[in-house]
């Protein structure tokens, strides 16, 4: 006898029937069992849209579209213009009356301009700050006009953070408040109220393995897994009153050896949901369950290089004792470890720009089953050999792999039906694992074949698809998502690039696709024919006289094999089509097609160089580049909305040129706009957003709706304006 299946509604229903019924349904084949599947269903849907119903009357749970809805009954106002990268406005709606009781104080105004950009922002009243003769039956001693020398933790906020958490008195400033906090001008008078913004967030890295310095005396290490000197951050507290304003404790800010000594309870420790702490240290032997390293031992010291000292650290620890500098990311450990012990480092780095490792969307890009895992700094190899034919190789933690891989992926068998098969090796969302290949990382592909490389860390040697023998005219296809190429193929200890010429991907498939999504890539080495299309992502020559983008001449061998076959040449041959909508590509790129929106390419010529154009494309007649930077004398198809424009003088064209934070991989402010950038640029998106990379940042957008915000809630009379922390 046929009968729904149990828990469903269509079963409560068959067991209401009575018996007889139901024994002669099952003689005459269950008509009537399949009548009430489909009663069943129709009851089912209507019992999820009445539950449905009900939340949308709560702002905790109702549905995105019913949030403005619900913001109505109070009177909410919606933002112009949804911000991706911020959450649906629901915290704004859910807190709108506890804003307007608070209205025209600074803990609305902060809470607000966290709520609506979604950066973490402190907010004070300047005239509390202005030095002033003061009345005695009204004294006011947080505001004393001479800053006592002795209290060094309130004269280290006056350098630091924009001197965001600066209490001392200031004389009054006339001039307007500047939106730049290195200017620091206009701030302090009576109607002015700055507030702070922290655009770099912290990202999170668990149980990395300590980098050992160069020196190799089992002593002294460092925090990046490349072995460069990085500045580390904190992990901030999570505010829960409304009416608390912030404290350094609740803002993500770059860590200094002062304040990090001064807090070391709340700096040290493992990040727990309650306690946010920023630095943990574990030791490991054999492979063993991970030690705590106690705060009893830990001082945080300057590790800086001592001068003249030939590499020399300045205070080296007693015996026992383990001495971190968090802000060059060093670590130097009083007694040197054991053969078969290493050290376990969990810490924050900074990223303004939130793209390669480390920034994972895993609901967005499911990953192809079967899954096999790898962790420990285990042979890859093995697990990859048992996906050829489709699956994922995940690895679930942040350790160091050192090792040579090839990945080979067989044609998808087409009985099977699944069209979405593919050959992917990746990280776990909340692992960044480093791949440290001591030799290329090889792409065996057979026709129609996907290989796809997710979240990793990958540094020593380029990513390589040689050429296919014997030559076919199939289609094989790279998707490269969340992943950094290391430019420069690694580091040194300062940070510079090791092998600046040297490319992160080489494809020598002319019959090949190349997709790159939410990376930072070295140069790329494509020969004509292959397809590359960049999407959110950051292509770095480490220079802009550097090559970026180029082919290969006919001359050169169609196989890497030697360190020569992995440098990019003067880059005058041309790679495939291309194709590029927000992203940066610092470098000369050398193409047959082009098409780009929203990107900035930023190149410039060296001295003597061959190339004729920084920016290049062999067929003019094809290929469109709109709402872009285009750098001086560039050769590209037809143009729209592009900066500079062609009838610029001179002297505008000069002005309209992209200014970055920082324009070397590692720094927390990689290639993230500098606040002096022309509109044309910081406004020259087809939405309005910015151009290259930090598009998705929407970050205009985000000021805008602050504005918005700061007309409604802003006591009359009183001046506000942003600045950018970090």
């Amino acid at each position: 006898m046929t009968e729904p299946e149990a828990g469903t509604a269509a079963a409560h229903l068959w067991q209401l029937l009575p018996a007889v019924y139901r024994l002669r349904d099952g003689e005459a084949g269950g008509v009537l069992a399949e009548l009430l599947d489909v009663f069943g269903d129709q009851l089912e849907v209507l019992a999820e849209e009445l539950a449905q119903l009900y939340d949308d009357q709560f702002v905790e749970t109702a549905a995105p579209w019913a949030t403005p809805y619900v913001g109505g009954v109070v009177g909410y106002r919606p933002i112009h213009g949804v911000v991706p990268e911020v959450v649906s406005p629901r915290a704004e709606v859910a807190n709108t009356v506890a804003y307007r009781r608070r209205k025209g104080t600074a803990a609305v105004i902060e809470q607000l301009a966290r709520d609506v950009t979604g950066w973490p922002a402190r907010v004070y009243e300047s005239f509390e700050r202005v030095a002033t003769t003061q009345y005695l039956n009204h004294t006011r001693p947080h505001a004393a006009a001479s800053a006592g020398l002795r209290d060094h933790e309130a004269l280290h906020h006056v350098v630091q953070q924009g001197a965001a958490f600066d209490d001392l008195a200031h004389t009054a400033h006339a001039r307007p408040l500047a939106s730049n906090w290195r200017e620091r001008r206009g701030r302090y008078g009576i109607v002015k109220v700055p507030i702070f913004l922290w655009r770099t967030q912290p990202v999170l890295i668990e149980r990395s393995p300590l980098a050992p310095d160069p020196a190799a005396d089992g002593r002294r290490f460092r925090f990046d897994p490349l072995g460069a000197d990085v500045r580390l951050f904190s992990q901030p507290r999570i505010e829960t009153d409304i009416a608390h304003l912030a404290e350094p404790p609740d803002v993500p800010q770059p860590l200094t050896v002062r304040w990090a000594a001064d807090h070391e309870p709340a700096v040290y420790g493992p990040t727990m949901s309650r306690a946010r702490r920023s630095i943990f240290l574990e030791r490991q032997t054999g492979g063993g369950e991970p030690a705590p390293i106690p705060l009893a031992v830990v001082r945080f010291a300057d590790l800086s290089d001592v001068p003249g000292g030939g590499g020399a650290w300045a205070h080296e620890p007693a015996a026992g004792d383990v001495h971190i500098d968090p802000s060059l990311g060093r670590v130097w450990f009083g007694d040197p470890l054991a053969a078969d012990e290493r050290v376990l480092a969990t810490f924050s780095i900074g990223m303004a720009v939130p793209v390669g490792a480390g920034n994972r969307r895993r609901g967005d890009d499911p990953l192809p089953f079967p899954r096999r895992t790898a962790s420990a700094g285990g042979s890859l190899q093995a697990a990859l050999d048992l996906s050829q034919e489709a699956g994922t190789v995940l690895i679930v933690d942040s350790d160091r792999y050192a090792q040579s891989v090839t990945i080979t992926a067989l044609t998808p068998d087409p009985t099977a039906g699944d069209d979405d098969a593919a050959v992917c090796l990746a990280a776990d969302a909340v692992a960044r694992p480093s791949l440290e290949l001591s030799s290329p990382l090889r792409l065996d592909m057979a026709a129609k074949s996907t290989v796809v490389l997710d979240g990793l860390l990958v540094s020593g040697a380029p990513v390589v698809l040689d050429e296919i023998d014997p030559p076919d005219r199939e289609r094989r296809t790279i998707v490269i998502r969340d992943t950094t190429l290391v430019p420069g193929i690694t580091r040194t200890t300062t940070g510079a690039p090791a092998s600046p010429t040297g490319a992160s991907l080489i494809v020598l498939d002319p019959f090949a696709c190349v997709r790159i999504e939410r990376s930072v890539m070295g140069p790329i080495i494509a020969v004509e024919g292959a397809a590359i299309e960049i999407v959110d992502s950051i292509v770095d020559a480490s220079s802009r006289t550097g090559v970026a983008i180029t082919g290969r001449d006919g001359t050169s061998p169609r196989s890497v094999s030697s360190v020569a076959d992995w440098e990019t040449g003067d880059g005058t041959a041309a790679a495939g089509d291309l194709d590029i909508v927000a992203s940066t590509v610092v470098g000369s790129i050398r193409c047959i097609r082009l098409d780009a929106s929203n990107s900035l390419l930023v190149a410039a010529p060296a001295a003597g160089d061959p190339r004729p154009h920084p920016v290049h494309a062999e067929r003019k007649q094809q290929g469109c580049v709109r709402y872009s930077f285009l750098p001086d004398g560039s050769r590209t198809g037809r143009r729209f909305h592009c900066t500079p424009r062609p009838d610029d003088p001179l002297a505008v064209q000069r002005a309209s040129r992209p200014r970055f934070g920082s324009m070397r991989y590692g720094d927390h402010d990689y290639l993230r706009l500098h606040e002096g950038t022309p509109d044309r640029i910081r406004l020259g998106a087809d939405d309005e957003g910015e151009m290259g990379v930090t598009h998705r940042l929407y970050a205009p957008q985000r000021e805008a709706n602050l504005r918005i915000r700061l007309d409604e809630y802003l006591r009359f009379g009183l001046a506000a304006d942003r600045i950018f922390a970090t």
